[in-house]
């Protein structure tokens, strides 16, 4: 998830913002901090919409990722996401997100979503298990992970508006 500089913390599947670690944690090196071994407990469930362009509304019950140990794990070791599920990253605040694909068994599509709702980027099927950062490229409020092929399936695009309370834009 999160990659830390020279060998520090990582996290598996899903990412956290880099701003966000301990500062011990960044400077502790040689591997997690708990090593994690299988997928964590279902998150509690929130309810949220993409509107594209075009008006469509697409709905998804995303389980929410707010506390530091459950963004270092996300959807690591998870075995598959439905169509209609995800996860939300909620960073508290805008600021430049950095994910990886470590222990992360499928591919997912990383939708990072601005302080207003607005798609900031998309990045498409992820690669499982890859160490490569996966960036926000700007500051963004939250990150939205997806089941991989989900952005083409649904025509998401950057600009398509997220509906969510987090977002004060409540579905």
């Amino acid at each position: 998830m999160v990659a830390a500089a020279a060998g520090g913390i990582v996290r598996g599947m899903m990412r956290r913002s880099l701003a966000s670690l301990p500062a011990a944690a960044l400077l502790a090196g040689g591997g997690e901090a708990r090593a994690q071994t299988g997928p964590q407990p279902k998150l509690p469930q929130e309810r949220l919409v993409i509107v594209s362009r075009d008006g469509a509304r697409h709905e998804f019950q995303v389980e929410m990722a707010v506390s530091p140990e459950h963004q270092t794990v996300g959807l690591m070791f998870r075995e598959a996401v439905g169509p209609d599920e995800g996860m939300l990253f909620d960073w508290g605040a805008p600021r430049e997100s950095s994910m990886w694909m470590r222990n992360t068994l499928v591919p997912l599509d990383m939708l990072f979503i601005a302080a207003d709702g607005r798609v900031h980027r998309i990045a498409e099927r992820t690669v499982p298990h890859s160490l490569a950062p996966v960036d926000s490229r700007g500051p963004v409020r939250a990150t939205l992970e997806l089941a991989g092929g989900t952005a083409e399936r649904l025509n998401l695009r950057v600009g398509d508006r997220v509906l969510h309370r987090i977002f004060g834009t409540a579905p």
